[in-house]
């Protein structure tokens, strides 16, 4: 499996990828850390509780990681949470749409994982 079948896997955009990091050997580097990064711990625990603060904070860094190594679709999940409890800002979703959106974020993070462990082989 090559690098642009990986991201077709996953449903990424390698675009994004090569614009951030630029050359295709740190592309293929920070991919195989992303099973490993536990980011997504801090969302899960937000969301048991609704944590506004964690749930801010792990949906800004998931945003930002998962937009720098082009996994838009769960970068902009994260961005939709990240604005939602955005300090400041009012909230316009219920609690079950938040969860629901971070469940959706952690299917997306299974598939992707999935697809960099077969891509690891």
């Amino acid at each position: 499996m090559t690098l642009v079948e990986l991201y077709a896997a996953m449903g990424g955009d390698y675009g994004q990828a090569c614009k951030v990091l630029r050359i295709e050997k740190l592309i293929d580097k920070h991919i195989r850390k992303f099973p490993d990064n536990d980011i997504f711990s801090g969302l899960v625990e937000g969301g048991k509780t609704m944590d506004g603060e964690k749930l801010f904070e792990s949906s800004h860094a998931i945003k930002g990681v998962c937009a720098n190594l082009g996994l838009t679709p769960i970068a902009s999940l994260a961005s939709e949470i990240c604005e939602e409890f955005r300090p400041g800002k009012e909230r316009k979703r219920s609690d079950p749409e938040v969860r629901s959106m971070i469940d959706e974020i952690m299917r997306l993070r299974a598939l992707a994982i999935e697809a960099i462990e077969a891509y690891s082989k």
